[in-house]
């Protein structure tokens, strides 16, 4: 069984139509199935994105999960509608305690896709300065990426990574990163459909 964790129903209403899923919770989180996929709402952030992320592995049984969803774009160089596969994340708001550096984690990674480095922390980052200072360790940002791949590697599951890019050093608003979720969800689909072969 393939895991899919997706903060928002927003992003993940292609999927679950696309992939015909039923639902099947409501609570503690919102997921829907299929034959061979079973997609959880997360809510937004990294506590939210572990907990769904463990659901998936105890009541559903996966046996991967993939994390997809929004992201943002932390230097020039990226475009709205860009999906990335995840190679390295940087848990930037959470260092290890005795050396004070960031924690590192290594997804599974697919061949035959972009590649980015992913940072993950609790707040939004919309201010130029502070997409320029964490743009030193990764390309791009999200809220969920590191909680996903720290629980599934407490319980030795694999865990693959895919980010469409929702916004960039331009967007400064989180109008903009809504109205850009809306306008690229069915390119995420997509992609999935069309390039995420296991």
């Amino acid at each position: 069984m393939r895991g899919i964790v997706m903060a928002t129903w927003m992003e993940a209403e292609p999927f679950a139509r696309g992939l015909s899923l039923n639902q099947v919770e409501e609570k503690p989180f919102r997921v829907y199935r299929g034959d061979d996929v079973v997609l959880i709402l997360s809510g937004i952030g990294k506590a939210c994105a572990a907990m769904a992320a463990v659901r998936l592995m105890d009541r559903y049984g996966a046996g991967i999960i993939l994390n997809m969803g929004a992201a943002g774009a932390l230097r020039d160089g990226f475009t709205v509608g860009q999906v990335l596969h995840i190679n390295s994340i940087v848990e930037c708001d959470r260092p290890v305690l005795i050396s004070g550096k960031p924690r590192i984690f290594l997804p599974k990674v697919l061949e035959g896709h972009a590649m980015a480095v992913l940072a993950t922390q609790d707040i939004p980052v919309l201010e130029p300065e502070r997409r320029a200072a964490l743009a030193v360790q990764a390309d791009l940002i999200d809220m969920e990426g590191a909680a996903v791949a720290q629980a599934c590697g407490l319980y030795g599951k694999d865990a693959c990574f895919f980010k469409i890019v929702t916004d960039t050093p331009e967007h400064r608003k989180d109008a903009d990163i809504i109205r850009n979720v809306r306008a690229t969800r069915d390119d995420l689909y997509t992609y999935y459909r069309e390039n995420i072969l296991f």
